[in-house]
């Protein structure tokens, strides 16, 4: 929640000021507290899971890739969490990792991060359909 303060100054008709002086400005202030809408809220939602989708199969590609040892319980869950959220694009390419020495470039996890970056890329466009544009007169 964000609180703004409005300043409007309006003219009109010469009034008598506080200092007996003639005025014709009239000035209001406001506070308005200003939220996201439900759509902006659902965008940032989903733009916050996909992240964290993309950090895991990020986190994955770079553990395998530097031959992490799996015996750690982060590194096998990370791996095991991204090997989950890879498993959709598994078998989209004929190669599925290209290993030298005990280091593995995970191809199909690199296809999921491009992968779930198209359709968070779709949901975002499809919740931009539903947004309300203020009217302009």
């Amino acid at each position: 929640m964000t609180i703004q303060d409005q300043r409007s100054v309006t003219t009109d008709a010469p009034t008598t000021t506080e200092t007996g002086a003639l005025s014709n400005r009239t000035v209001t202030m406001r506070r308005l507290d200003v939220r996201p809408s439900n759509n902006e809220m659902t965008r940032r939602i989903v733009v916050l899971v996909f992240g964290l989708i993309q950090i895991v199969i990020g986190l994955r590609i770079l553990l395998l890739a530097v031959d992490a040892r799996t015996g750690n319980l982060l590194v096998s869950v990370v791996t095991g969490l991204g090997g989950a959220l890879t498993a959709p694009f598994q078998g989209i390419l004929r190669i599925g990792a290209v290993a030298s020495g005990g280091s593995v470039l995970d191809v199909a996890a690199v296809v999921a991060l491009v992968g779930w970056t198209i359709i968070e890329l779709i949901v975002i466009w499809s919740l931009a359909i539903f947004r309300r544009e203020p009217a302009v007169a």
